[in-house]
């Protein structure tokens, strides 16, 4: 059997057990506690720090009482709170100094208006920037709502990146094969997503950066629930594998006006389960 592990994301050391990321950590209280939770009761690996949340100065607190936790960047360029004030980005924030939702607008912004884009290269560069702030260790970067993906911002997150020591990058490659065996039908829009993901991989790895061969949790996103995790594991592909997840000890004014439909506390309920951690012993996963 191949080795289905990617410790530390882009890490040297091959270990049988995924890489386990929970997304959005600094963005509430009960996000961060939920996180907490996942790692220290359950089989979470990793987590991704929204630096300009309202709750990141608590998440990287947290961070830093669970040393064996490791974090990296959740780079917010859509949906979410800057860095930088509303008056150095004015083409990329409101009053509030938060990111609109269109992310259709927003990717023509990114591409086409240099205005736009020298603007979002600061802001990136800021986060990168808040992120060092904190004296974590930089495990990796991937962004919210896989922006990313945009070939813009793409580039910037590995250029700035790499001024700030990064060595890996989430590519959100969701095999559309494995997700068919799972029972999620292969849809055109899932492949045509997994061929455009081979851009940023091809940034990534030009970069001497590392990047997981699969990423899991697209299809099933703020849906990982216990049934879906069991469903999964046994298709998980041979090679370097990361799933990716939203817990949240509860509910909140935050969780509940950003993701509403999200199951947060099934997927919290997910990683603390001790059948998902036996079904992964069971196919060569084991426990960290």
């Amino acid at each position: 059997m191949g080795s289905r592990g990617l410790s530390a994301l882009g890490g040297s050391r091959a270990e049988p057990w995924p890489c386990l990321t929970a997304d959005d950590f600094g963005l509430s209280i009960a996000v961060n506690e939920g996180i907490e939770r996942a790692y220290r009761d359950g089989v979470l690996t990793a987590a991704s720090l929204m630096v300009a949340g309202e709750a990141a100065a608590d998440a990287v607190a947290r961070a830093r009482r669970n040393p064996g936790l490791r974090v990296g960047l959740h780079l917010v360029v859509i949906e979410g709170p800057a860095v930088l004030p509303p008056s150095d980005i004015p083409d990329l924030v409101d009053a509030r100094g938060w990111f609109p939702s269109d992310q259709l607008r927003l990717g023509v912004n990114y591409f086409f208006r240099p205005r736009v884009r020298r603007q979002l290269a600061a802001e990136i560069r800021a986060q990168f920037a808040a992120f060092a702030a904190t004296g974590l260790p930089l495990g990796h970067a991937d962004a919210h709502k896989h922006m990313h993906l945009h070939p813009t911002v793409g580039a910037m997150l590995v250029r700035t990146g790499r001024a700030f020591g990064l060595r890996a990058v989430r590519v959100p490659a969701e095999p559309p094969g494995v997700m068919a065996a799972c029972g999620v039908p292969a849809t055109l829009g899932a492949r045509a997503l997994y061929a455009w993901s081979g851009l940023l991989r091809r940034q990534v790895l030009r970069a001497g950066m590392a990047a997981p061969d699969a990423v899991f949790g697209l299809a099933w996103t703020g849906h990982l629930t216990e049934d879906h995790l069991l469903r999964l594991i046994p298709h998980l592909p041979a090679g370097r594998n990361e799933i990716y997840f939203h817990p949240a000890a509860g509910r909140d004014a935050t969780v509940d006006t950003l993701m509403p439909g999200y199951e947060h506390a099934a997927e919290l309920a997910a990683l603390c389960s001790p059948a998902v951690r036996a079904a992964m012993a069971r196919h060569g996963m084991a426990p960290r």
